[in-house]
């Protein structure tokens, strides 16, 4: 079960995606080791106040998309990997969230060096 997965209505992504992104989330960091098992859909649809269409939406593309795997008794649970494969999901999160910011760097005109000097001083600030 996700230990804490939060709905943002106002910031325009949708809740099947923003329930995606956060469970990759926490898989990447560890808080969902590989054979977690998921909430049910309709406990999660309760907990967060959404149709269960919703919570099911989000649970079939991470299946779809190797995250999430069905076990014995239709229980999802999250999906061990390994080599390379590991690497790419703990490194999606981070080209999620630098495509949104490229995005908006983009509609501020600011240059790609002007970014990627940014991020380094955020990068030096946050490992001292």
């Amino acid at each position: 079960m996700p230990p804490l997965l939060v709905i943002d209505y106002h910031n325009g992504v949708p809740a099947y995606r923003q329930i995606m992104d956060q469970v990759k989330l926490q898989i990447a960091t560890g808080m969902l080791p590989p054979g977690s098992e998921m909430a049910s859909t309709r406990a999660l649809s309760t907990e967060l106040s959404l149709n269960p269409m919703t919570i099911s939406k989000a649970y079939a593309l991470l299946e779809h998309d190797g995250v999430l795997e069905r076990r014995r008794g239709q229980t999802l649970v999250v999906r061990e990997t390994h080599g390379p494969e590991a690497r790419v999901e703990r490194i999606e999160p981070l080209r999620t969230q630098l495509a949104a910011a490229a995005s908006l760097a983009r509609q501020l005109d600011v240059s790609s060096s002007e970014a990627l000097k940014l991020f380094r001083k955020i990068l030096d600030e946050e490992t001292k």
